[in-house]
Order: C-alpha cells, then structure tokens, then sequence
C-alpha cells in the first residue's frame, strides 16, 4: 500500500497557512492551491496579470519535478480568479507552458485571494503518466 508524503519544492515559496504544497500518494499528487508567490520574499510578485500567471506556473512546474514529473503529467487543475476578465491573459500565458496536450480546467470566480493575488490554481497529478508525457516535452 502507498504512503501518504509531504512534497515541498525548492523554489516555492512556503503557504500561508498550515497545508502542504502538495501531497503524493502512490503515483497521484493532489497540489494545494499556488498563490503567486515569490519565492524568495513570500510576497505576491508585482506587475501586470500575466507576471502572476507566469509564477503560479512556475511554482507548479517547480513542485512537479520535486515530485519526478513535469507539466506533462498534471491532469486537472482548477483556476480561481478575481475577475474573470483576466482569463484570456491566463489563456496566452499557460499556452507557453502547455504547448501540447493541455490537462482538464475548471475556472472559477472568487471574491477575493490571500495577499491581493488576481488568481490561483490547484490541481491533480498522476505520475505514471511521466514517460508518455517526456515525448510531448
């Protein structure tokens, strides 16, 4: 039987609360909601959307491979936004990240996001996807 285990990734910063940044369970990873978060002062990056898009990604990308895997293997995420409006900037910035099949996304709206974040995003993995998605990379 698998074990439950902690994944915490160089690179990303530390959340706010008292959670994992991901949590891996035989060959799943369920990955906690990623603010954009610079890693080095855990505060939101500044700038346009897109610069906080392009760091939710890379901390996504950062706990996959801390994981064994890459973008590849994620399979659903979830998008929070705080206004739906920034959705086609999502669209152009995660294409550069998911330039072949892209996983399953639920967006949603929300309120609002820790430290005045314009988005956040979780998701699902699954690790024995990792040679099948090494040929897409």
């Amino acid at each position: 039987m698998s074990e439950k285990t902690d994944v915490q990734a160089q690179g990303v910063a530390k959340p706010f609360g008292h959670f994992s940044q991901a949590i891996k369970m035989g060959e799943t990873v369920y990955v906690s909601g990623q603010l954009p978060l610079d890693p080095k002062t855990g505060k939101p990056v500044g700038g346009e959307f897109p610069a906080q898009a392009k760091q939710v990604l890379d901390n996504l990308t950062a706990i996959m491979m801390a994981c064994g895997g890459n973008l590849g293997n994620v399979m659903k995420m979830t998008l929070y936004l705080v206004d739906l409006r920034d959705f086609p900037a999502w669209d152009k910035v995660a294409k550069e990240y998911f330039f072949f099949l892209p996983p399953a996304l639920t967006t949603v709206t929300v309120a609002s996001l820790p430290g005045g974040c314009r988005l956040c995003l979780d998701g699902i993995v699954q690790l024995k996807a990792a040679e099948a998605a090494k040929t897409m990379m």
